[in-house]
């Protein structure tokens, strides 16, 4: 009889994690537009640019490190003002996006310099806008500081990324 009350218990508490789960959106609202979860599949981040430089390890730790978010066109996925300057990495895995500062836009596909943004790396406000039904990943600074510690072949990938950043915001600067 003690057992079967175990079983019954585990059961409920199995149903109650279940259901706490499942009530989870998986949604993160950005400015009014709303980015789903996504699922990160080894087999399509091996062929995404920032990624191939990695080795099958690698990519299972990023996933395990990581958040993969969908975006509809006109999503905000970084706000650079000043008051919210997160220093999280996002990368582009498919799609297309631009930043937008001092009224100009700056577009970036997947296998482009700009391929990568962090509000902490750009001076000024700023914002990062999907153009197009694009999917993207959010990385912590921790993680991507972890990351590289381990040897994580990111590097060309990141400043490629810096010196376009670079010229998008001195040409701002100069007004062109």
């Amino acid at each position: 009889m003690i057992y079967a009350g175990r079983i019954v218990r585990g059961a409920w508490l199995s149903l109650l994690m279940l259901t706490a789960a499942c009530g989870q959106q998986g949604y993160a609202e950005q400015e009014g537009k709303t980015m789903k979860a996504s699922t990160t599949y080894l087999y399509l981040l091996r062929k995404t640019p920032f990624f191939t430089g990695l080795d099958t390890e690698q990519l299972r730790w990023t996933i395990d490190h990581s958040r993969e978010w969908e975006a509809q066109v006109g999503t905000v996925v970084a706000n650079c003002a000043a008051v919210d300057k997160s220093d999280d990495f996002w990368i582009l895995l498919d799609g297309r996006w631009q930043v937008e500062h001092d009224g100009h836009s700056y577009q970036a596909g997947h296998a482009d310099a700009g391929k990568w943004f962090s509000a902490s790396e750009t001076p000024g406000s700023c914002r990062l806008v999907t153009t197009e039904h694009s999917y993207v990943m959010k990385i912590t600074r921790a993680d991507m500081n972890d990351m590289l510690s381990r040897g994580f072949a990111f590097e060309s990938h990141l400043e490629q990324g810096r010196a376009y950043y670079r010229t998008v915001f001195t040409a701002a600067a100069a007004g062109y």
